[in-house]
């Protein structure tokens, strides 16, 4: 009996000992399979982490590359210009940005991060290209700018030279017209009675219920810069009351003087030659004269030449 006894507790013992051993075994397989799987989560969860950082430095750097194909499209404008292949660039990033930001919410894929990277290496190509295309664009516009300003300023010196022989020009012009104007010298007046006979006073006064007609007597003098032409001559008479003589059927008229329209007594068409000339102007009023003095003014070209002044008693 006590050697059965001690058997079958020896038998408990080891089956004892074993069931630990299974059990020590399925915790250390259990202990590994938890370890495993967290390795394998962490894992996951890192690949997870990497494609988005990926994915939003990509994003990142499409929204620089936009940035700067936008800088490069101002950049183009205010050099008046216009490009295509920008605006169509910018289009087609656009078009990548939606998908790349899309990715959040769905995987990105390792074929996805290989396309888009390339496609990012593309657009830094493309964009470096295009900087130093505009890079020389300015150069040729500020070398432009410069010949324009040049020019410029060549065209205002040149528009201030013609400005200033436009002034001379009109000043000696001016000069000439004064030079070129008649002079009547030598100017008399005398009387001419019914009988035809003239009379000539030294004091220039004569009676007025003798006179008929009063004749002007007067030499051009000699002016070199005056045009030889044809010149019309008008006689002003002016009577004590300060009105011209005025009768159409003895052929006065009006012309204008400094820009007004003015009466004139009588006028005379002539040959202007140069040569010291003598002209006369013969008026009848065909009435009594008035009794005072009377002013003979004599112009040319709209211009006085000369001036006297009689008397009537």
């Amino acid at each position: 009996m006590s050697e059965t006894n001690s058997e079958r507790d020896g038998n408990r013992k080891l089956l004892v000992v074993g069931l630990i051993i299974v059990l020590l075994s399925i915790n250390g397989i259990l202990f590994y399979m938890q370890h495993q799987t967290k390795k394998k989560i962490d894992q996951q969860d890192e690949t997870i982490r990497l494609k988005n950082t990926e994915l939003e430095d990509r994003i990142k750097q499409y929204e620089a590359l936009k940035a700067d194909f936008e800088r490069q499209s101002q950049e183009l404008q205010g050099m008046g210009l216009t490009n295509d292949s920008l605006q169509s660039k910018l289009e087609a990033l656009n078009a990548d940005l939606k998908k790349l930001r899309s990715f959040r919410n769905t995987s990105f894929s390792l074929a996805d991060q290989r396309k888009f990277k390339q496609r990012a290496a593309n657009f830094e190509a493309q964009l470096k290209k295009k900087d130093e295309e505009i890079a020389r664009l300015k150069e040729d516009n500020e070398a432009l700018y410069g010949e324009n300003t040049n020019l410029k300023t060549a065209q205002n010196q040149l528009n201030d030279t013609i400005i200033t022989v436009k002034r001379n020009n009109q000043a000696l012009s001016q000069k000439v017209a004064i030079a070129s104007r008649l002079e009547a010298q030598n100017i008399k007046v005398t009387t001419i009675n019914q009988k035809g006979k003239e009379r000539e006073d030294s004091d220039e006064e004569f009676r007025a219920k003798r006179v008929d007609k009063i004749k002007v007597a007067f030499r051009l003098a000699k002016n070199e810069v005056a045009e030889k032409e044809n010149k019309e001559i008008m006689m002003r008479l002016i009577e004590p009351d300060g009105a011209a003589l005025y009768n159409l059927s003895t052929g006065s008229g009006t012309f204008m003087v400094n820009g007004q329209e003015t009466f004139y007594t009588a006028k005379r068409d002539l040959l202007f030659d140069n040569s010291g000339q003598e002209v006369s102007f013969i008026y009848s009023k065909g009435a009594p004269y008035k009794i005072g003095q009377h002013t003979i003014e004599l112009y040319a070209e709209g211009h006085l030449i000369g001036k006297t002044t009689f008397t009537l008693k």
